[in-house]
Formats: structure tokens, C-alpha cells, sequence
């Protein structure tokens, strides 16, 4: 048998146009996916990053240092732990660059390795893939007998697998829930909520229902829904990504056309192809197909919904093995390096996106290096002019907010520079407890000859233990003379 090519046609256009996609046969409804599970050497090493992100996911909220949460993200009172260094909102420009670093860290790893991030470190793909999946499995069975199961009609073992699975499903989410409010209000409120009488605390009882219902949803049925639909990261890939970034490919050049292969012959023992037409490396054997836990065929090219999870690669790579090809006919690579051969260099692009990461990084470091322990807001009290003062003086009066960003309670005193200047405490504040703000209101006096203009510039310092800790900036209000 033959296959004739057009004058302008190659073997691999002809194959590709013959085996271009179909159009959509089902009406639109979601087609429900079966992965199959196979375990390579890139399977191992993302289990074995699975189980250290997830230890580290659900230990995070019991290690403290000094105290404190190794990490807290306290949005109701606008309080942040990282690495035990707690974060208050006058830190704000600290956290806004930090999460620049981390966008921009995010893009130049897209753009030098594709979406490894997706395939390996995302908290969906992690639970999806490395604890639902085995339970789902390890309950109803492999791929395809959890087709067969889905389509055969109710009985009471399709009833026991089914209750059971989603069951755990729900338990292990309530788990997740539970964690994942902990890193908001912390260990210590978690455990009074769950140990104290339900009625006392019905709003965090809501919101562990509440997450664990999203996360039931998302792991027993949006699933890879998540990924290609909801979030957005994948859409950016075709903005960060262009043809020197290594990503998960399939290698056109070697595996074009592919060929179906005969099982070895009695004379020489080995694999053949069904036709005299040029076959390349791949057997179309569809597993890279059905490995995939977004559904897509590698061999279409780069695709947004690809996760990088590399599940096809050990796929390919076990049937190279077996028809004793060299493996890597799937493997990380550049488009530009399957098209020309080129071995991966570092491309300009590359190290623009490395010297601003490290820019942003230096900044952060700067600011946090400079950061003070207590950090002092004093304001002039709002629709308040000056007042006469007996003796010739003139007050001003000022709300005054201290945080005490350290673990351990700090006496403070305040003094202003100015001279002739007297200062006088309304509402005393002289001490703020750790981790925590203190509000107090005081007066500053100046006498009416030494005020020359209607706003004079004065200057606050913030002392604790004798120490200078903060210099505040303010303006006195008074008489021009």
C-alpha cells in the first residue's frame, strides 16, 4: 500500500492535515477525563516534591517563632506573619513589593521553563494529583475501570464505591479548610473554635463550611476545569512564552509521520512498519493522550491548557524503552532547539527579567533591613484649629497610633525639638504591648512670638529606653503675627 503527496506536500503535512482536530461532536457538555496513572522517573521526583509541599502546607501553621505564627495571613485585622517578622499596614509598601518580587519571579520562571510551576508546586495540581487522584484510585480503580463504573448503571457496589470516595473527598477538604483558616486567625483560634461550644462561634464555623465546600467542589468536580478555564496564569503563558523557553514538547521532526508498529518478526526480532510509506518514532500509540490530566495531545504543539506536569514525557519515554528507541521523543526542550538542534543558551530576555527580580529583591531587602521595631503615626486631630493657652502659648492637639512590631511589650516616650516647645499628654500612652497598637492623644505648645507663619514645621521624637526609634514630621497651626 501507498500514499501519494501532492508536488508542495510532505509526508508529515500530509499525516498532520489527516489528523487535524474534529470538530466538537458533543454538544458542547463537558467530556469527563479518565488520566491513566504512570509512574517514570519524573512522576517520582514530583511525589517526592508533593510530599514535602505538603507537609510544609499543613505544619506551617503550628511552627512559631518567638511565640509568634511562622506565617499568618490575618486579613480581618490587617496583621501578616512571614517567617515570624509580623507585617502591620504601615508595612505596606514592604508587602506590595514583596508580591512583585514574587509576580516577577513567577514570569521569568515562565519564561525560562514554561509552566513548571503549574505541574509541580500549584496547590491544586499538588492535591489534585498526588492525594485525590490516589484515593479516587486506590477506591474505584484504575482509568479504565473508573470509566466502565461511571457508565454502568447504579448498583449497590457502584452506590458503596461512590459514597465512600466522595466521603473521604469531604473529610480530607474539611482537613484542608480547617488548615487553610488557620493561617488566617491563627493556631490558637482555630483550636477554640473547634474545641468551644459551636454557638459561640458561628462565623468560623461558617467559614470552614464555606471552604470546605469550595474545596469539595474543586477537587471532586471542576477539577481540570480549574486549570484550562479559572485561573489565569495559563492565558499569560502566551505573553511570557516564546520560542527559546523550555517547555514540555513532542519533537515533530523525529516522530512525523507517525506509524503503527508490528510485533517483531521470527527472522530478525525487530518492530516494523505496518506500510512502506516513511514512518517516524511514534507509534501513535495515544498514551501521552491519556496520561494527560487536562486532555490535550502534546502532539499539537504548545497549548495553554498543558500544565507542564510531565506525566507525558514518562509515558513516551516507557514505550521508547520498548521498541528500543532513544527516549526524549516528548522531553524539555525549546521550540527553537527541536527546530534547529541548538543546545539552550541564557537569551537576553532572560537576563533583562533576572537583573529587575534582583533589582525589586534589593529594594525589599533595603526597606526590611530598614525597617524600625515600633513605627509612630502622628496626625493633627482632624477639624481642630489652635487654641490660646494661658501664658501667652498656643496648643495644637494630635492623635498619636504606635506599633509595636517587635514580640516584646516597649515603654515609649515622646519629645519634640522644637524650641520653646512643650509637650503635653492628653490620653497617656506609655507603653504598647507586643505585636500590638496603641492609641494615645497629646498636646504640643509653642509660645505665640515664636510662631511666624500660620503653619510651623515641627518635629517628634519617639524614644523607648532612651533610644530614638522613629522622628515624626508634623505642622503647628497658629496666629500669623
Amino acid at each position: 500500500m501507498t500514499t501519494e503527496f501532492n508536488d508542495f506536500e510532505t509526508p508529515v503535512d500530509a499525516y498532520r492535515q489527516k489528523h487535524a482536530p474534529k470538530p466538537d461532536m458533543t454538544g458542547g457538555k463537558r467530556q469527563w477525563l479518565y488520566p491513566r496513572v504512570v509512574k517514570g522517573r519524573y512522576y517520582r521526583w514530583r511525589t517526592l516534591v508533593a510530599w514535602v509541599l505538603l507537609a510544609l502546607f499543613f505544619g506551617g501553621p503550628f511552627l512559631s517563632r518567638d511565640g509568634q505564627p511562622l506565617f499568618l495571613f490575618n486579613v480581618l485585622e490587617r496583621k501578616f506573619n512571614f517567617f515570624g517578622v509580623t507585617f502591620w499596614p504601615q508595612d505596606f509598601h514592604l508587602v506590595a513589593i514583596g508580591m512583585l518580587a514574587f509576580i516577577v519571579f513567577i514570569s521569568l520562571f515562565t519564561v525560562v521553563y514554561g509552566r513548571v510551576w503549574c505541574g509541580w508546586a500549584c496547590p491544586q495540581t499538588v492535591f489534585m494529583e498526588m492525594v485525590f487522584r490516589k484515593i479516587e484510585t486506590a477506591i474505584e480503580g484504575d482509568a479504565n475501570t473508573r470509566k466502565r463504573l461511571d457508565a454502568a448503571p447504579w448498583t449497590t457496589e457502584k452506590l458503596l464505591k461512590k459514597g465512600t470516595k466522595y466521603t473521604v473527598f469531604f473529610l480530607i477538604s474539611f482537613v484542608i479548610s480547617n488548615t487553610f483558616l488557620a493561617y488566617i486567625i491563627g493556631k490558637d483560634e482555630l483550636l477554640q473554635i473547634i474545641t468551644d461550644d459551636p454557638m459561640n462561634h458561628l462565623g468560623g464555623l461558617m467559614a470552614i463550611l464555606i471552604f470546605t465546600g469550595v474545596f469539595y467542589a474543586v477537587f471532586a468536580w471542576l477539577r481540570e476545569i480549574v486549570c484550562t478555564t479559572i485561573c489565569p496564569y495559563g492565558r499569560l503563558q502566551g505573553v511570557l512564552l516564546d520560542r527559546k523557553s523550555v517547555v514540555v514538547a513532542y519533537d515533530d521532526r523525529r516522530g512525523e509521520p507517525r506509524g503503527k508498529m508490528q510485533k517483531p518478526t521470527a527472522i530478525n526480532h525487530t518492530w516494523q512498519p505496518l506500510s512502506f510509506a516513511p514512518k517516524g518514532d511514534c507509534i501513535d500509540c495515544k498514551l501521552c493522550v491519556q496520561v494527560c490530566p487536562t486532555g490535550i495531545d502534546i502532539r499539537k504543539g504548545i497549548q495553554m491548557e498543558c500544565i507542564s506536569c510531565t506525566a507525558c514525557i514518562d509515558a513516551c519515554d516507557e514505550v521508547m524503552d520498548k521498541i528500543g528507541r532513544p527516549q526524549g521523543l516528548i522531553r524539555h526542550d525549546s521550540l527553537e532547539g527541536i527546530q534547529t538542534r541548538k543546545p539552550w543558551r541564557f537569551s537576553g530576555r532572560m537576563m533583562a527579567y533576572s537583573l529587575v527580580l534582583l533589582l525589586i529583591m534589593g529594594v525589599w531587602g533595603y526597606l526590611l533591613a530598614g525597617r524600625t521595631d515600633l513605627e509612630t503615626t502622628i496626625l493633627r486631630a482632624p477639624g481642630q484649629l489652635f487654641q490660646r493657652e494661658s501664658g501667652g502659648r498656643i496648643s495644637n492637639l494630635y492623635l498619636v497610633e504606635v506599633v509595636n512590631k517587635t514580640h516584646h511589650t516597649r515603654p515609649v516616650t515622646f519629645r519634640v525639638t522644637y524650641p520653646g516647645a512643650q509637650l503635653k499628654m492628653v490620653q497617656p500612652l506609655v507603653r504598647v504591648p507586643a505585636d500590638e497598637l496603641a492609641k494615645g492623644m497629646l498636646f504640643i505648645l509653642l509660645p505665640e512670638k515664636a510662631i511666624h507663619q500660620n503653619s510651623t514645621h515641627l518635629e517628634i521624637e519617639v524614644l523607648s529606653e532612651g533610644v530614638v526609634l522613629d522622628n515624626i514630621k508634623t505642622t503647628f497651626l497658629g496666629p500669623i503675627q
